[in-house]
This record gives structure tokens, C-alpha cells and sequence, in this order.
């Protein structure tokens, strides 16, 4: 089954004359759709010109780039030497349990939450840390997890 990519004609005719415009047109895409899809990145190469691998180069490159669906509220927890001397692996095994997350799995079923381990938050002084969405929560231990999650189910009501 072909897929329609029309609603992507407008943001490429946009971007398509601009020096180094790429980022910008991957960045808008990824507004539209919360996510670059393989498909989207084949079409923007084929409609540019540029080298599909160029276009995956620059998506995977770019931690600001998501190449799977995300969950509505993501949840970034400090892998940094600080938070991981502060028990960052015991936080990371309270948000998967409470997620109800297995090993090797990111995104809750009901796509509400997305886990994703970053090199630092910068707030080494109040490790361990996560951040969700952009709300930063320090000096963490693993029964406070189930919390702070709820917080944030609470506000889908």
C-alpha cells in the first residue's frame, strides 16, 4: 500500500531552495508527525535529491531526532557519572516497573510514556535525576518513582 505524503509537499516547497535547510525540514516533519519514519526520510531524499543515507545520517546524528514513535510525555533519566554512582540504574528499574516496561523497551503500550537514558541533565548536584518532559526531579530515590509518574497520568484526566 503506497502512502500519501502530500501533507509533506508544502514543508519541503518551504525548505527546498535554503542553503543547509535540511535540519529545519527534518525538525518541522518531526512536528508534524512526532517522528521520522524510514518512509518520510526515502521520500524527502527522493524529492531533494540528497542521498537517503545522507538524510539518515544527519536524523541519527541529532539526538533531537526521533526515529520511533514516542509517548506523550518523555522521561529522561541522567546516566552521568554522578547519578550513576547515585543509584541511576535503581531509578531506571523503578520507572520500568512502574511503566510496566521489559528490558530493551522504550515506550508504554498506551504511548503515554517514552524512557530514554541521556549522558547528562546537568544537575549533577541534585543526582540521580530524571527529567519529564521539562520538569527535572532530583535527589531521587526508587519509591519515589510511582509518584512523580502519577503526576503526570493525573493531568491526562
Amino acid at each position: 500500500m503506497e502512502q500519501d505524503f502530500s501533507r509533506l509537499d508544502h514543508l519541503i516547497s518551504v525548505h527546498r531552495e535554503k542553503e543547509g535547510a535540511l535540519i529545519p525540514l527534518l525538525q518541522a516533519v518531526q512536528e508534524l508527525d512526532g517522528y521520522l519514519s524510514r518512509p518520510v526520510l526515502q521520500y524527502i531524499s527522493d524529492e531533494l535529491g540528497i542521498p537517503a543515507a545522507e538524510i539518515y545520517g544527519v536524523a541519527t546524528f541529532y539526538s533531537i531526532f526521533r526515529l520511533q514513535p514516542q509517548g506523550k510525555h518523555i522521561v529522561r533519566i541522567c546516566k552521568g557519572t554522578a547519578c550513576h554512582v547515585s543509584d541511576a540504574n535503581g531509578i531506571k528499574a523503578a520507572l520500568l516497573e512502574n511503566l510496566g516496561l521489559e528490558a530493551g523497551e522504550t515506550t508504554t503500550p498506551d504511548m503515554q510514556f517514552t524512557v530514554v537514558e541521556v549522558a547528562c541533565l546537568g544537575c549533577c548536584s541534585l543526582a540521580p535525576v530524571i527529567m519529564v518532559d521539562d520538569q527535572t526531579f532530583g535527589k531521587l530515590k526508587p519509591q519515589m518513582i510511582a509518584g512523580i509518574l502519577d503526576r503526570f497520568r493525573d493531568a491526562e484526566v
